[in-house]
């Protein structure tokens, strides 16, 4: 078992974006559904035997997502990075995790899903570019990633390599 696992709070469609986020990553399963008990119910105000959680995996990664109601929405300040070693792998994610989004991405590879979750499609290379040694060279990569929205893998090389 993680020992850390990310808990998504949906208002009532929990199941609905698990089965997406499980259409869209390769490596991806449902682990366990656990459904709304007459007690739990009376409770949370949720329906009897509608679901409350969905276990599931992304690429080995836990979650758990709650069908919890409308009290909490999803907010920029958490989102998941998803590094991708090809552009073809890249425009992949955007494009399926964009589906049904928000219209309007955010620069530097943010963008946010139909259900509200916030991700960020990356090149795997990306944090070795911006820790480089050369100053200029990772200098040069911030500079080209605050103008781009889906981020451009050949773009980003350019900018490392350019001297």
């Amino acid at each position: 078992m993680q020992k850390i696992v990310p808990f998504l709070w949906f208002n009532n469609n929990a199941e609905e974006a698990v089965n997406y986020y499980v259409s869209i990553f390769k490596d991806a399963k449902i682990s366990k559904t656990i459904r709304y008990s007459k007690s739990s119910a009376n409770v949370s105000g949720m329906p009897r035997d509608s679901v409350m959680t969905v276990a599931f995996q992304l690429a080995g990664q836990e979650f758990v997502a709650l069908n919890g109601g409308p009290i909490f929405k999803f907010t920029e300040a958490v989102s998941f990075v998803v590094n991708c070693e090809t552009q073809e792998e890249l425009d992949y994610y955007w494009s399926r995790l964009s589906e049904g989004g928000d219209e309007k991405a955010q620069q530097c590879g943010w963008l946010k899903d139909k259900y509200g979750v916030s991700w960020q499609v990356v090149p795997a290379t990306l944090n070795s570019m911006l820790q480089s040694a050369d100053k200029k060279k990772a200098e040069r990569v911030t500079h080209a990633i605050m103008h781009m929205k889906k981020l451009d893998i050949a773009v980003l090389r350019s900018a490392y390599d350019s001297d």
